[in-house]
């Protein structure tokens, strides 16, 4: 053990018993600074990986679309171009347009996903949405009329006031000439099963018929709006984007999930980084808290730092013994901190402790997801600021004149 750090950490628990419960005060202060900065990255990273996976489970991690035409007719042969590539788990046809939705009491404007449900339970996690009902567009058929099914977003069935076995009736302008006396297009549904993705977005304004069905309803022919995948690792999207493309021969649009919701996640990207510059202040503060205890113990040790000089100790060595022990403030405050932080977070995962209204969040709960590298990084500038605080006091006592303590 180096003299420097032999000395450091007899000074840490020595000392009058002000100065004592000062030091433990600042590496509390310290800890729960770390703790706090660690917490609430964790917490953004859970609310970000909530936000993630339930967007891509009902948008897919990469979307094709038509550059010249606004729809793909060959879609089938696409698929089965797209399904070859490495990393492609699956792909999936859809058509996508806005219509009118009416029930016995209610109606509004929505969004109609026309799918094929054996290729969309591919790449979607619609069919493990569903909270009642069935994953089916089967016809009811009675008085001889057959009418398909479709799936409603919860937020909408509520809405609608309809529940699985309800009518809903859909209509829709699209191909239509805008002329005088124009009648929409009208097509009867039975609700077959209700969704609920966690997206209010999706549960209130989105609605699944049949392929077949939605290109009757928006007169498309045999074609479809976009065609969506699933990736082995989302975050292979750009990579495998590219591949595509340059496979295609550069005649569609190629877009990753995080360039089509580039807005959102590029929020949530600078959020965390306001958030950890903010929280980031508690550690500065608590670096105030080193300066003035270890200010405080130059004062008291002045008699043994002379003693220490005239024994032959260099200023330099009196520096790093105050510098070491800043630096086991901090040393012991980040891992103090980064437990409690680990310690909270589990308890919030396990027992919801903290909790949200789902109607505004789409989440009841906060989640917590804490990454190894934010701890890291939290660690080195709490290390690094407290290293900084300690210079001056360190400069201070290596400074004492040994003439002027014996004297005294």
């Amino acid at each position: 053990m180096a003299f420097e750090t032999y000395i450091a950490r007899r000074y840490f628990g020595s000392g009058r018993f002000f100065i004592s419960v000062s030091t433990w005060i600042t590496m509390a202060g310290v800890m729960l600074g770390v703790a706090v900065v660690c917490f609430v990255m964790s917490m953004h990273n859970g609310f970000e990986s909530e936000i993630r996976s339930r967007l891509l489970g009902t948008t897919s991690h990469i979307s094709i679309f038509s550059l010249q035409e606004p729809y793909i007719s060959d879609y089938w042969e696409l698929i089965d171009t797209i399904e070859s590539v490495e990393q492609v788990v699956a792909a999936s046809p859809f058509v996508y347009y806005k219509a009118a939705v009416s029930s016995a009491s209610a109606g509004d404007g929505i969004i109609i996903r026309g799918i094929d449900l054996e290729k969309e339970k591919q790449t979607s996690d619609i069919a493990g949405s569903i909270r009642s009902g069935k994953y089916s567009f089967a016809p009811d058929i009675s008085d001889g009329d057959t009418i398909p099914g479709i799936l409603l977003g919860s937020g909408l069935a509520s809405q609608l006031s309809v529940y699985p076995g309800d009518p809903v009736v859909l209509y829709s302008l699209r191909g239509e000439e805008l002329r005088r006396n124009i009648r929409p297009r009208v097509a009867k549904f039975q609700v077959s099963g209700v969704f609920e993705s966690g997206m209010y977005e999706f549960d209130g304004q989105l609605a699944y018929i049949s392929l077949e069905e939605a290109q009757k309803l928006f007169k498309t022919g045999d074609a479809v709006t976009a065609v969506h995948l699933k990736l082995e690792d989302i975050y292979q999207a750009e990579n495998v984007s590219v591949q595509i493309d340059s496979m295609l021969g550069y005649h569609y649009d190629v877009v990753p999930w995080n360039v089509l919701h580039r807005n959102l996640f590029s929020w949530i990207a600078i959020e965390k980084k306001v958030l950890f510059l903010g929280f980031s202040l508690i550690v500065l503060v608590a670096a105030f808290s080193v300066i003035s205890t270890l200010v405080m113990l130059t004062m008291e040790k002045r008699e043994e730092i002379g003693i220490l000089k005239t024994m032959g100790t260099t200023p330099a060595s009196i520096r790093r013994i105050f510098v070491y022990k800043g630096l086991l403030i901090a040393a012991i405050g980040v891992a103090g901190g980064w437990l409690l932080a680990l310690a909270a977070g589990f308890a919030q995962n396990q027992w919801h402790l903290v909790s949200l209204p789902p109607d505004i969040y789409f989440i009841s709960y906060l989640p917590i997801d804490s990454h190894l590298l934010d701890f890291v990084l939290v660690g080195l500038v709490t290390v690094t600021v407290c290293f900084l605080a300690a210079l001056y006091p360190a400069d201070r006592a290596s400074r004492l004149s040994v003439i002027d303590v014996l004297r005294k």
